[in-house]
């Protein structure tokens, strides 16, 4: 069983912290076990106060739904999946987790091999600027998004993006 440490969140938020200086966006980055449990919190220091709680909350969001299905690749089609099929449901289940369910920009899933060892979140920009440190962080760490071998059923890859098409991303597709 694979796992992700503590000294390999650190290289991650390094180099978030990293990309977010250069775009001048101060972020919170919370990594999570696969369970949703936190390894690795950091604030930067001119970060919003909640944003801390906003990004384990996406990080969290990404582990329950990865979990559940490949369907889920990351925070933007967690976030699209809801927007079109119940919205109520995401206010739900965030009063449900007190507070710990939050779709957006800025959060994925991290494969060793095909084991899914935990997920990230980041929080303090906006939704595509997290998502760009995001992308920058993991590439610098390492980190894949993506199982190693794809074994997502066709349907699914056309379901997912689709919802990236829906939600106006146009650089993303599985």
């Amino acid at each position: 069983m694979a796992k992700l440490r503590a000294v390999e969140c650190r290289e991650f938020i390094k180099a978030a912290i990293e990309k977010a200086e250069e775009m001048g966006a101060p972020v919170s980055i919370a990594v999570v076990g696969p369970e949703g449990n936190l390894i690795a919190l950091e604030r930067m220091d001119d970060a919003g106060f909640v944003t801390p709680e906003t990004a384990w909350a996406k990080a969290y969001t990404v582990a329950a739904f990865r979990s559940m299905s490949p369907r889920f690749q990351d925070g933007l089609i967690i976030q699209q999946w809801f927007k079109e099929r119940n919205p109520q449901l995401m206010i739900a289940m965030a009063a449900m987790t007190n507070g710990r369910v939050a779709a957006s920009g800025g959060a994925a899933p991290v494969f060793k091999g095909n084991e899914m060892v935990g997920c990230y979140g980041i929080s303090g920009a906006t939704s595509d600027q997290d998502e760009v440190i995001g992308q920058y962080a993991r590439q610098q760490a390492g980190w894949a998004h993506q199982p190693a071998d794809d074994l997502t059923n066709p349907e699914v890859k056309k379901h997912v993006n689709e919802l990236y098409a829906k939600a106006g991303i146009k650089n993303r597709d599985i």
